[in-house]
C-alpha cells in the first residue's frame, strides 16, 4: 500500500575508499532497478524511496569483490621492510591512475598518481598482514568522476614482511587404515594465521618402534596423503606443519594411528590332491 505513494527512489553511489571528500554520486529513478558499470574498486550504495512527505530512511548494499583473471596489467611490488616501492607498466597513459591498498574494506587508502608510469612509495605497512592492492585507470581526473570513468588495470595482494604460519592446519584424521597404507586428512591453515603465502605442508611420520621417521613435503592446495610402505600392526605417529618462504611453522599434536595385522581382505586356500589307486 506505500508503494503506491512513491514518486521514485534516490540511489548514492558512494567509492571505498573516497579521500577526494566529495559527495555520492545521486541518481534519480522511478524505476526499481539500475546499471551500474563500475570498477573493481570497493562500492557502498545507498538506496530511499521519497514522496511528497519526504525521503525514507537508507537501504545499504556492499557490492561484493569482483574477480577477473583476464586483467591487462601486472603490479610490481619491491618490499623495503616495512614500506613497499610499487611499479606498474601501462598498456597505454591514462591522465592518471587510482590506487587503492589496505588489509580489508575497512582501511582502503586511496592515492591518485597523475604520472604517466606508476611508480610511488607505501609506507607504514604492517608486517604479516595480507595487503590488496587495486591500481585503476582514469582518462578524467576528477572526483566525481571517478565512480563512473575509472576501469581496472591491475589487482594483486602482497605482504610488506611475511613471517610463518602460527600454527598447524586442523582437523587432522586418520582414515583407511590397512596393514601397510593410511590416508591423513586435514583442514587447511586459516588466512589470518598464515601471516605470509602458504607455500605448502610438511609430513613427519614416526615408527614408533624403530624410531625411525620419515617427512613428505606437500604443495599448499594439498589436504589429504596416502601414507604407504607401513609395517603391520605398528603404531605411528603423524604431525603436520605449514610452512612460508620465512620458514616453517609450528606442528600438529601428535596423531597416533597403529595399522592392521591382517588385511581387509585376507583369503586361505586349502588345496586337496586325491591320488587315484
Amino acid at each position: 500500500t506505500q508503494s503506491e505513494n512513491i514518486l521514485g527512489y534516490y540511489v548514492n553511489v558512494e567509492r571505498i575508499p573516497n579521500s577526494c571528500r566529495n559527495s555520492p554520486n545521486r541518481i534519480f529513478l522511478k524505476d526499481r532497478k539500475v546499471l551500474l558499470n563500475l570498477s573493481m574498486a570497493y562500492y557502498r550504495v545507498n538506496i530511499s524511496a521519497y514522496n511528497k512527505a519526504g525521503e525514507s530512511p537508507q537501504a545499504i548494499y556492499i557490492v561484493p569483490d569482483f574477480f577477473a583473471t583476464d586483467l591487462p596489467g601486472q603490479i610490481h611490488i619491491k618490499h623495503q621492510g616495512t614500506n613497499a616501492v610499487v611499479t606498474w607498466t601501462p598498456e597505454y597513459n591514462p591522465k592518471c591512475f587510482v590506487v587503492d591498498w589496505g588489509t580489508g574494506k575497512k582501511d582502503m587508502l586511496m592515492k591518485i598518481v597523475t604520472t604517466s608510469t606508476g611508480n610511488f612509495t607505501l609506507d607504514n605497512l604492517q608486517p604479516y598482514k595480507l595487503y590488496k592492492m587495486m591500481v585503476h585507470a582514469s582518462d578524467v581526473c576528477q572526483c566525481e568522476s571517478f565512480t563512473r570513468h575509472e576501469k581496472t588495470f591491475g589487482v594483486t595482494h602482497f605482504y610488506s614482511v611475511e613471517g610463518v604460519p602460527r600454527t598447524g592446519p586442523a582437523n587432522v584424521t586418520i582414515l583407511n587404515i590397512t596393514k601397510h597404507s593410511a590416508v591423513v586428512k586435514w583442514t587447511e591453515i586459516a588466512a589470518e594465521d598464515c601471516l605470509g603465502f602458504l607455500q605448502g605442508y610438511r609430513i613427519i611420520y614416526t615408527d614408533s618402534l624403530r624410531k625411525k621417521s620419515l617427512a613428505v613435503t606437500l604443495n599448499s592446495s594439498t589436504s589429504s596423503y596416502h601414507l604407504t610402505g607401513l609395517k603391520e600392526k605398528t603404531i605411528y605417529r603423524v604431525q603436520i606443519s605449514g610452512f612460508t618462504s620465512s620458514g616453517e611453522g609450528p606442528p600438529t599434536l601428535s596423531q597416533p594411528f597403529s595399522t592392521q595385522k591382517y588385511g581387509t581382505v585376507e583369503t586361505l586356500c586349502i588345496c586337496v590332491t586325491q591320488h587315484q589307486s
